[in-house]
């Protein structure tokens, strides 16, 4: 049972940390009503940006932080204002074809300006497991997911704010937005930078864990997993959808791995994206829109 309770334990904290990918997915989407494919390339570049003004500059953490911070909503606000915008009218699936450019065009960007070997990044998180009786804890782990845990937390509190009720309203009708003189675009243009606020926390938690390099983009699946599991549109799903994937992918590969050889932990988030999208499209707290015709 302490295995089990181990495996179920880093996975939640795991899970967490995808579902702070996942939150910029849900931000974009419950603003503009577009699902966001370059999440994991904004957190890859957050990550990059974090070693550059800590490593290769070297700025301090209390310093570095919350720059990195700053040009990540610059950088998802400038994606926004100079690609998304011009697709205004465009059918859906083409903006999201834009998104998934985006993505691929970041993924060989940032390494190509920073150089491709695995960086290095210290947060200042030590090595050592948490020991609770049996049960050890990673404490890269524990921390990201406690960081995880209050950033969402504030953006469930943020869209009771006035600003948040603003983007609530141009996610549930822009033209309604545009006629009591709510500025969509703006709105739009501010879940892009929260977006990217969020993907460059996720991209300084998993650079630590993992060091930086083109793989921290491969948190998309991850954090698509967690999004349609919870419901593009609910943040609170973000949360619960997060626990649930880092635990299954923790638990099944502990158990049937050494049963198959490996290679189980990838074909969890699959999973999950697949039966979803079959069983419950909207997701689990997911509005589910029905249109008449």
């Amino acid at each position: 049972m302490s295995y089990l309770a181990e495996l179920a334990a880093n996975g939640a904290l795991v899970g967490l940390m995808y579902a702070l990918t996942a939150l910029g997915i849900v931000l974009v989407f419950k603003t503009s009503g577009v699902a966001n494919l370059a999440q994991g390339a904004l957190a890859m570049v957050g990550g990059y940006v974090m070693w550059w003004f800590a490593a290769a500059l070297g700025a301090p953490l209390w310093l570095a932080i919350p720059l990195s911070l700053v040009v990540m909503f610059g950088v998802g606000r400038g994606i926004e204002r100079v690609a998304l915008r011009r697709m205004v009218g465009q059918p859906v699936i083409m903006i999201i074809m834009l998104t998934l450019g985006v993505e691929i065009l970041l993924r060989g960007a940032a390494p190509a300006l920073w150089g491709a070997v695995v960086k290095r990044l210290d947060i200042g998180i030590a090595q050592q497991p948490i020991v609770l009786g049996d049960i050890l804890i990673n404490r890269a782990y524990f921390w990201g997911g406690l960081v995880a845990l209050v950033l969402i937390g504030l953006s469930l509190l943020f869209f009771t704010s006035r600003q948040g009720v603003v983007l609530r309203a141009v996610a549930d009708d822009q033209a309604a937005s545009w006629a009591v003189g709510i500025r969509v675009e703006r709105a739009i243009g501010l879940s892009w930078g929260l977006a990217g606020v969020a993907a460059a926390c996720a991209g300084i938690l998993w650079g630590s864990v993992q060091g930086v390099d083109w793989t921290l983009s491969l948190l998309l699946i991850k954090a698509l997993a967690v999004a349609i599991l919870g419901g593009l549109d609910s943040i609170g799903g973000v949360l619960v959808a997060g626990i649930a994937v880092g635990v299954l992918e923790n638990v099944i590969p502990g158990y049937v791995d050494p049963l198959v050889g490996g290679g189980t932990r990838d074909l969890v988030a699959a999973t999950v994206i697949l039966l979803t999208i079959l069983v419950r499209p909207f997701g689990l707290f997911g509005r589910e829109d029905i249109e008449r015709v």
